[in-house]
């Protein structure tokens, strides 16, 4: 359920923005991001090959290996051996 609050909520964020972050894990196993939002913490989780779109006017995310990043939105991210890669 809570999975499910996190997709919803990040599919209104992102809803209508051309100019949003996406994050792809290249992975074999899922991974949990962590994004902050306005002070507000909640956690991502993307399956194996799975692509998620947010972070629309600024946020931050910490990465499975635990490095915080901040994001302006219209960044490409991949997970790749638990680190983010920001291109």
């Amino acid at each position: 359920m809570a999975r499910f609050a996190v997709v919803l909520f990040l599919s209104l964020v992102a809803a209508g923005q051309t100019y949003a972050a996406s994050i792809t894990n290249t992975d074999s196993a899922a991974v949990v991001i962590v994004l902050t939002v306005g002070g507000n913490k909640m956690q991502l989780v993307l399956d194996p090959g799975a692509s998620k779109t947010f972070c629309a006017s600024g946020c931050f995310i910490t990465a499975p290996d635990g490095d915080r990043i901040g994001l302006d939105g219209g960044e490409t991210i991949d997970i790749v051996k638990g680190s983010a890669v920001v291109k």
